[in-house]
């Protein structure tokens, strides 16, 4: 997904450990026009930027049924980061400049590395209208955020432990594994409790980890998290407590070791400075106004039907680091 805000926020993060759990607000975002899709973003913001290398957080739904092209995203480009998209409902078509088709369905994970650059489109099909699922951005570290672009797909398969049914889409959990491109440690999982149920779910201690609510009201280790809310947990604790209350629980828990280096997000672009941000975004508009360049950073989308997304004007004060 992208973001289609006119007036990004500029995000600046000097990645540092928390001292205690934090329960994050959602700010709602309308993405696109007239009929835009309205997110739940609670990454990032300025109580923090990042939970490990996650960079970006929006979920959405549910969406009323009757609606087409519920989503309906133009192609647009993606620098220095991965692309998660994780649905509970509906149906999504993805295009990209690698020549990809494919689909995001419930219980199927489509992962997108953009590296170097890449650009891609996103749109609800006629026949799943209604949509509910979350997107999910990482940040790729310096060492790797030059590589050339990927897209990958997997079908995890259900686990039960304890009462939850567990879906590892990402990394390593409860000796599930994702045969995924990662380029730091992560995890991410859908976990899912019938009212009352409880799940200890085993952690890494070097981990910082959030849960990220779509349904019910659970706690996490002793914190209340409401629909919408992301709870987030610093790197210490050995194991995750959930307990859902009166009402089942649905949610995506994601974790990874703090990234430890600076980064610099504006609209679709993860990078490391000012600078940077703005030649990225100056390719990306000469690709958009010069007309599909396929030797370009960000390649071309085939198959959609529509022009690429322009971007947004730059704020006009360099960017500075905000810790």
């Amino acid at each position: 997904m992208s973001n289609v805000e006119q007036h990004p926020e500029e995000a600046v993060s000097v990645t540092e450990p928390g001292v205690g759990p934090e329960l994050l607000e959602p700010r709602e975002v309308p993405l696109g026009g007239q009929r835009a899709l309205l997110v739940r973003r609670t990454l990032p913001q300025r109580a923090r930027s990042l939970i490990g290398a996650w960079c970006f957080a929006d979920s959405f739904g549910p969406t009323p049924a009757s609606t087409a092209r519920t989503m309906d995203t133009r192609p647009h480009p993606h620098t220095g980061l991965q692309t998660v998209s994780w649905l509970y409902a509906g149906k999504v078509e993805h295009r990209d400049s690698l020549g990809n088709l494919a689909y995001v369905v419930p219980g199927q994970v489509n992962l997108m590395t953009a590296g170097r650059g890449i650009q891609h489109s996103e749109v609800s099909t006629e026949d799943a209208r209604g949509l509910r699922g979350v997107q999910l951005w990482v940040a790729l570290p310096e060492a790797h955020r030059w590589t050339e672009p990927l897209f990958e797909h997997w079908v995890p398969h259900p686990v039960t432990h304890g009462a939850a049914t567990v879906r590892v889409f990402l990394g390593e959990l409860l000796g599930q594994s994702a045969p995924l491109t990662t380029f730091s440690p992560l995890v991410a999982a859908q976990i899912d409790l019938p009212a009352g149920g409880e799940v200890r779910l085993p952690a890494n201690p070097a981990f910082e980890h959030g849960l990220l609510v779509d349904t019910g009201e659970p706690a996490l280790n002793g914190i209340e998290v409401g629909v919408g809310q992301l709870c987030y947990v610093p790197p210490g604790s050995e194991e995750l407590v959930i307990r859902a209350g009166h009402a089942a629980v649905r949610g995506v828990l994601i974790g990874g070791e703090p990234l430890g280096e600076e980064i610099v997000m504006w609209w679709n672009f993860v990078g490391r400075s000012h600078d940077e941000i703005v030649t990225f975004r100056q390719e990306w508009q000469s690709e958009v106004i010069g007309g599909p360049d396929p030797a370009g950073r960000f390649g071309v989308v085939s198959g959609y039907d529509g022009d690429p997304l322009p971007a947004p004007v730059l704020p006009k004060a360099t960017i500075q680091p905000r810790r």
